[in-house]
């Protein structure tokens, strides 16, 4: 004999599905408050998340005054190209820079290097997941903003390109 409950609600600590883990979600919701963050965006193994409070994501670049000794300006990596109109293209996640996929690759992307919205640019590692990060605009990599394996933030500004 078997027993069905209808309409029954899920409580709020119940898993409605056992292949998903809820703790990597509680997990994640902690880190967006620990770091005030407004968005958050996990794929892991066919599983992906993506969490906003409040609206809509604002993807407004953070604007971090030259010479912060909390955040020091990174040396710059390349020559720059001169061009009229930028765009940025920032980080969509907090986590760690790396601009190749291993260390003795050539890197993704380099400075004239043109790109499409679908060009990976770089990789930034989150919670132990190594996240390809594209361009999502098209234009011809003007500046490299960030030194690899350095620390980013949500908004925070990659490259320029133009």
């Amino acid at each position: 004999m078997s027993v069905t409950k209808r309409n029954h609600q899920p409580d709020e600590d119940e898993n409605p599905d056992p292949s998903l883990d809820i703790s990597k979600i509680k997990d994640c919701i902690k880190i967006m408050e620990e770091h005030d963050l407004t968005g958050f965006e996990l794929e892991q193994d066919g599983f992906k998340v993506k969490l906003q409070k409040g609206g809509a994501i604002a993807t407004t670049p953070i604007e971090i005054p030259a010479g912060t000794p909390a955040d020091p300006q990174p040396e710059p990596t390349t020559e720059a190209i001169v061009a009229e109109e930028t765009e940025e293209i920032t980080a969509p996640m907090v986590g760690t820079f790396y601009k190749a996929p291993s260390p003795d690759a050539d890197a993704f992307v380099k400075v004239g290097d043109a790109v499409d919205e679908d060009t990976t640019v770089c990789i930034i590692e989150a919670m132990k997941v190594m996240n390809e990060i594209k361009a999502e605009k098209s234009g011809v990599i003007q500046r490299i903003l960030i030194d690899d394996a350095s620390s980013v933030q949500f908004g925070q500004g990659l490259f320029i390109i133009a």
